[in-house]
Formats: C-alpha cells, structure tokens, sequence
C-alpha cells in the first residue's frame, strides 16, 4: 500500500505563485509513477500532470502547460506541483496520485489517491 498525503493549498491572487507537496510512505515510491489531478466545484476530476518513476519524463494537461512544473525528490518520498500565473479557473482540490494501471489521463486508472488540498485564486 501507498499512503499520499497533500500539503501547500491555500488562497492566492490571480498572477501568483503556489507550490504543492505530496509526500509518500509505504510501498517503494521510487518505483511508481505518480501525478496530480484536480477538481473543480461541480466538475469531474481532472488530468493536471504525471512524472515516470525516475523523474526522466513529465506530462502536462493542455490547460496547465507551460505554467505548472511537476517533479519529484525520490529521496525524500515526495513530488511536487510549481503552479505559477495562476488564474481563478485553477481553483479546485487538487490530489496527488501513485501507480497508474493505464491511460494516466484518467483518474480510474490510478491506484492510490491523497486526500487533497485546496487550491483557492482569486481575481
């Protein structure tokens, strides 16, 4: 089993910056792929970004490319989101996610789930 568990939400302003955390325990987290998603007040759960095991490659949403950085410190169990010029349409709960069985786009194929953090943009 992995556990994940989110930090680094809160509110910011419309133009700022924001930096989320999700570190792991349990089963070995250098082996898996992990990712975030997003959801947004009465919308379904949504792709935000992915990064392979070793770090070696990265995938963007089209929405958040360009102004989000995933990465990862296997070392210290932990991936991050780097979100900046952030608008009010990035508000939403945003989850790390571990081992992925499939498309990484969708949220089902994904094993292993933090219980969010709430990213709040205000204009």
């Amino acid at each position: 089993q992995v556990q994940l568990v989110e930090s680094g939400g809160k509110w910011v302003q419309a133009g700022g910056s924001l930096r989320l955390s999700c570190t792991a325990s349990g089963r070995a987290f250098g082996s898996l792929p992990t990712g975030w998603f997003r959801q947004a007040p009465g919308k379904e759960r949504g792709f935000v970004a992915a990064i392979t095991a070793n770090g070696g490659s990265t995938f963007y949403s089209d929405s958040v490319k360009g102004r989000f950085t995933i990465s990862r410190d296997n070392a210290k169990n932990t991936i991050y989101l780097q979100m900046t010029n952030l608008t009010p349409v990035d508000t939403a709960v945003y989850y790390c996610a571990a081992d992925p069985d499939g498309d990484y786009t969708k949220d089902y194929d994904w094993n292993h789930w933090g219980q969010g953090t709430q990213v709040t943009v205000s204009s």
